[in-house]
């Protein structure tokens, strides 16, 4: 069977119209696995003993596969009373997957900043939250901006696994067309060609991002 064009033009409005869901999600659960990787390399800085607990909790969740998470939050947490919406679930199995590897990131961006750094905001007063906000974020974010870029690309492309939830995501959307067809070329050649633009643009934005605070610490 070959590749029809007219007919990829014809199916894009369907595909189309899932990519909505797909980028809101991949939005909202990048941000959250931001700030969750970023508490979670807080909370193993805070403590030996919490450092231990949080080591443990990272390593598990990075080991096991988001399909797992998935079941779990939606088919599980039910019966303990605790019920979510298949975005809600989806969101949350994104970003804590996700948070796990940018947690070690973010203990690279904070490694990378020198001692004599928190010793002179010490010796000059300054609290734990105002050298965080301050002085240790903005050099960990210029440090962690490509790294955490190339995390949001990964994200954005586990957003079909949203689809065991019937979530209306760009990958059941192509399915959808070709079960109906019979025709999988041009679904999957435009499925392709949308997450390849989608995650082009994720990259122009961090280089962006990058070029930006670059110019902000040169200041």
């Amino acid at each position: 069977m070959r590749f029809d064009p007219a007919f990829a033009i014809e199916i894009l409005p369907r595909i189309l119209a899932a990519i909505w869901t797909t980028i809101w999600v991949s939005i909202v659960a990048s941000l959250l696995a931001a700030l969750m990787g970023l508490a979670w390399e807080l909370l193993r800085r805070s403590g030996r003993l919490t450092g231990i607990c949080v080591q443990f909790t990272i390593d598990a969740i990075r080991s096991i596969p988001i399909l797992a998470q998935l079941y779990f939050l939606f088919f599980v947490l039910p019966t303990y009373g605790i019920t979510l919406s298949a975005y809600m679930v989806g969101i949350l199995s994104l970003a804590l997957y996700y948070s796990s590897y940018l947690a070690e990131v973010f203990r690279a961006g904070i490694d990378s900043i020198g001692k004599g750094q928190f010793e002179a905001a010490r010796s000059l007063g300054l609290g734990r939250v105002i050298t965080l906000t301050h002085i240790v974020l903005p050099q960990v974010l210029r440090q962690v901006a490509a790294p955490m870029g190339n995390y949001f690309v990964s994200l954005l492309k586990s957003t079909p696994y949203l689809g065991v939830l019937a979530v209306p995501e760009m990958l059941g959307a192509a399915l959808e067309v070709a079960s109906d067809t019979f025709r999988y070329a041009e679904p999957m050649i435009v499925l392709g060609i949308l997450f390849l633009a989608l995650a082009l643009t994720i990259a122009w934005l961090v280089r962006r991002l990058e070029v930006r605070m670059q110019r902000l610490y040169e200041r």
